[in-house]
């Protein structure tokens, strides 16, 4: 933090951080990819699905479970994953390709306050993406409320918590706002696999049900699947999860570069 910054009593470095988010909200309403991506791309599928009638019953093809049930969380979890590997990653990227966090250090606003302004601004669409998708599932489609409603809570943080560090460390790594989307797509669509969105996790070979528990896509559906339609989630996903957050956010931080 700058010493201008420091020097700044509570309440204008409050007003100041405020104002950097603000704009930050605004840049990303003019460029809305993840937005658009993270929750317009689950809200359509939410609709094909939820008009599906086969996906209102019981098949052995989903574990015994409608199919709605089970692509609800692998939707919220799609919405998640693009917000944080392509609508933060992409952004921060290209402020560095553009010289914007040199140009800022030279200011007395820390380059810091934005990578946080950032992941705050992607952390609210976050939130706001999960509530549409559920109470849509809920109100239009029938979808169970959750049975824990704080392990479901829990399963969303902390999926959350683990997917942006990656974000964050494909901007620490690519070169361009170019970069970071063609590494985030990479990343992203094998890791979708491992949630059932092609196959069924009941249907999966135990191998690849093995591998899916240890994804952080495998783990957060299995979270907030379990939250969803038994009860708390498990240790095992919810530890998973965490494992990422704590594991990413140290290779951000030790890669992430203003330059």
């Amino acid at each position: 933090m700058s010493a201008f910054s420091m020097a700044l009593p509570n309440p204008a470095r409050r007003a100041a951080f405020g104002k950097v988010v603000a704009t930050e909200a605004r840049l990303t309403s003019r460029q809305p990819i993840g937005p658009i991506a993270g929750l317009g791309i689950p809200v359509v599928l939410l609709v094909i699905f939820g008009e599906l009638a086969a996906f209102h019953q019981p098949s052995p093809y989903f574990g015994g479970l409608d199919g709605f049930d089970v692509y609800l969380p692998i939707l919220i979890v799609f919405s998640l994953a693009m917000l944080a590997l392509l609508g933060l990653s992409m952004p921060l990227a290209s402020y560095r390709e553009l010289g914007v966090l040199r140009r800022l250090s030279t200011t007395p606003v820390p380059p810091s306050w934005l990578l946080a302004a950032q992941g705050i601004v992607q952390i609210f669409q976050a939130l706001a993406a999960t509530a549409i998708i559920v109470v849509a599932g809920v109100v239009a489609f029938g979808a169970p409320v959750p049975k824990s409603l704080g392990g479901f809570l829990l399963a969303v943080a902390l999926t959350i918590a683990g997917l942006v560090p990656i974000g964050l460390t494909i901007a620490a790594v690519a070169k361009s706002a170019n970069a970071a989307s063609v590494i985030g797509r990479i990343v992203f669509f094998p890791l979708m696999f491992f949630t059932g969105l092609w196959l069924p996790r009941a249907e999966m070979p135990r191998v690849l049900l093995d591998i899916s528990n240890y994804t952080p896509l495998g783990a957060a559906v299995q979270a907030i699947q379990a939250a969803m339609l038994e009860a708390f989630p498990p240790v095992a996903p919810l530890l998973v999860l965490g494992g990422y957050a704590v594991v990413f956010g140290y290779l951000a931080k030790r890669f992430f570069q203003w330059e």
